[in-house]
């Protein structure tokens, strides 16, 4: 009898979607009977998460952006992998793949999930190098797995030429759901944002606070809303690098939230979300959302669209750093609260039909099991400069 495969998973700190990604990954390959180790920095969510899980979890103490320690954070990596001896390693995010296939340099089949490339974050020089990374690291990974066709495209025009599978994102649908409609949501509503009236739309935004994700156009275009909806209000759940910076220019009608060990009661209790991105591969708060109930508006970036349910670009898509269109696209859906019941019903049927976690970690195993089963060429392992 073969022993169960072993699958290592390394993650990189500081991104909640990810996090929750791969915890309901994870939770799914441990209950079809997978070994599964994931190295990330103790003491996270993560971890816990990862832990309760069925996971075996391994600190893995490296910081989110890419500086003087990768080398360590590389070798800490490589001892992992003598410690676990998994069949295949599996590294999320830019961090986590230039530090993992440092490590391993094809030594072990390696699968590479980038959840948006690390390219679009940067400008300039740095993301001439990025792309370059990118393209000669593609020799060391088996497979390269993206979250929507568009950000696969988005690769190969870069010229990070890979064998690619899309797995788009997947969500727990048998927790994430709608209150019914009436009291439990208005308690929920009550005990999360204390003296709103319970008439007021409330929109809510989830995501770490930073320039990927957009709050910063999502105030400039609050002010257009309050104006137009003045008992509107809006909620930016979770923390990040620019969480002062956005508190200060926040309008009184805004509650910054903070981090939240779950954001399903926030889900539950808006009218509406949106998350005006500049950048994404899919994001899975917008899925999370419309597996509540709700309806989401969303900036035209990689995944958006093929997120939507079929009909809903023309209420829920507006380019994306456009505060102006965004503002716009809001107010029209907070005047017009049949129109969101409708797309949110619509929605929790979209993400249930097609966005469930359990066929997202049923499609990663199968990737496993062809990395894992595939012939072995000699691995790539150059020298690196040190």
């Amino acid at each position: 009898m073969r022993p169960p495969l072993t699958a290592l998973h390394v993650v990189q700190p500081g991104d909640g979607g990810v996090a929750r990604v791969v915890t309901d990954v994870v939770g799914a390959h441990v209950a079809q009977g997978m070994r599964v180790a994931v190295a990330c920095p103790p003491g996270t969510p993560l971890a816990a998460a990862a832990r309760a899980g069925g996971a075996e979890v391994h600190p893995w103490a490296a910081r989110r952006e890419p500086g003087r320690d990768v080398l360590a954070e590389s070798r800490a990596v490589a001892e992992l992998v003598a410690l676990v001896r998994p069949h295949l390693v599996h590294a999320h995010s830019a961090k986590a793949g230039l530090a993992a296939r440092l490590a391993v340099r094809g030594a072990v089949p390696t699968v590479y999930q980038p959840h948006a490339w690390s390219f679009e974050a940067v400008e300039g020089p740095t993301a001439v190098l990025a792309r370059r990374w990118e393209r000669w690291a593609a020799r060391w990974t088996d497979r390269v797995i993206c979250v929507s066709e568009a950000e696969r495209r988005r690769g190969e025009q870069a010229g990070v030429c890979a064998s690619w599978t899309v797995v788009h994102n997947g969500v727990d649908t048998g927790r994430f759901g709608p209150y019914p409609d009436g009291g439990e949501r208005d308690a929920a509503r009550a005990l999360l944002l204390t003296g709103t009236p319970a008439a007021a739309p409330v929109v809510v935004c989830v995501g770490r606070l930073c320039r990927q994700k957009g709050q910063d156009l999502l105030l400039r275009a609050w002010e257009t809303v309050h104006a137009r909806v003045p008992h509107a209000r809006l909620v930016l759940v979770g923390d990040g690098p620019d969480a002062a910076e956005l508190r200060a220019a926040a309008h009184p009608s805004v509650v910054l939230a903070g981090a939240v060990a779950d954001p399903l009661p926030w889900y539950r209790a808006a009218d509406l979300a949106v998350l005006p991105s500049r950048w994404e591969g899919m994001a899975l708060a917008p899925l999370e959302a419309m597996a509540c109930g709700r309806p989401v508006l969303l900036t035209d970036v990689d995944g958006a669209r093929e997120s939507l349910p079929p009909g809903h670009a023309a209420h829920c898509l507006v380019p994306p750093g456009d505060a102006d269109a965004l503002a716009a696209a809001l107010v029209r859906l907070l005047r017009r609260p049949i129109l969101r019941q409708t797309l949110g019903r619509q929605a929790h049927q979209h993400v249930h039909a097609r966005f469930d976690v359990r066929r997202a970690g049923a499609a990663i195993a199968d990737v496993y099991r062809e990395v894992a089963t595939a012939p072995r060429h000699r691995p790539l392992r150059e020298p690196i400069a040190q």
